[in-house]
């Protein structure tokens, strides 16, 4: 049972979710350090996508790492491989959930104009009940979560800078999440999903 792997789980959503979120997993130092090394490092690039028809460019800059192509939007991203910088943090992750992912997506919004629109992360290749570690490192952006059919019960979680959020089990089949976009100055954040796909 996947619950088992997580003994000390924080339920954050009131019903039919299964979310665990560890503020500081990564020290300030380690996640200053990751946050320099990844937006140096890393393939970015700004994606066209199909949005109810049209296509756009996506607010934000994306990566993505590991085996497998990943399709989403009417894009097909192609894997780059991981460094040493993603794969210590990948270890660490998996270490702390004693789960394996294959493959990582990687956005990052270079201030409070780049954002990301409600969805669900429940491609077929994800399995029914996956499990998703995401890490944030960078600025402070909140992350919302409301319930798919009845779009009600908006939960509000600021994600910091070395922060890990897990979603397993049915959470994404009744919940949808977003980063939205804000008017406050900020500065660059850069979030990891890591994803095992089938």
């Amino acid at each position: 049972m996947q619950n088992s792997l997580f003994p000390e789980s924080n339920t954050i959503l009131p019903f039919q979710g299964d979310i665990q979120y560890e503020s500081a997993f990564f020290t300030k130092k380690e996640s200053d350090e990751c946050l320099k090394r990844l937006e140096l490092e890393l393939p970015w690039k700004q994606e066209p996508i199909v949005l109810f028809g049209k296509k756009i460019m996506q607010p934000r800059l994306t990566a993505w790492l590991g085996e497998k192509p990943y399709t989403y939007s009417g894009i097909t991203m192609q894997p780059h491989p991981f460094g040493e910088t993603m794969l210590s943090i990948k270890n660490k992750v998996e270490a702390f959930t004693r789960c394996q992912f294959n493959t990582a997506l990687l956005n990052l919004y270079r201030n409070g104009t780049d954002s990301m629109g409600w969805h669900r992360d429940n491609e077929k290749e994800l399995g029914p009940t996956p499990i998703i570690a995401s890490i944030s490192f960078g600025a402070v952006r909140e992350f919302q979560f409301r319930h798919y059919q009845t779009k009600d019960h908006l939960t509000k979680l600021p994600l910091a800078h070395g922060s890990l959020l897990i979603m397993r089990g049915v959470t994404n089949t009744y919940w949808e999440h977003r980063i939205p976009k804000t008017s406050k100055p900020l500065q660059p954040r850069i979030n990891i999903t890591f994803r095992m796909i089938q």
